[in-house]
């Protein structure tokens, strides 16, 4: 799940809104330590965006 993940994160990157959705839809299907990789993966891969676009956090 975590590799679908990051394919759709990579596709849908262009526009705020809908990484946004995916990115918090995706926290539904991951485990912790998935959280945890995709968290670095989405900072190293898309930190130079705008902040608020990745940060999203895990409640559970």
């Amino acid at each position: 799940m975590l590799e679908y993940t990051k394919m759709i994160l990579e596709k849908v990157s262009f526009e705020p809104a809908i990484f946004r959705k995916e990115l918090r839809k995706s926290l539904r299907y991951i485990s912790r330590e998935e959280y945890n990789h995709l968290r670095n993966w989405v900072k190293d891969k898309f930190g130079h965006l705008n902040q608020r676009r990745i940060n999203v956090s895990k409640t559970r």
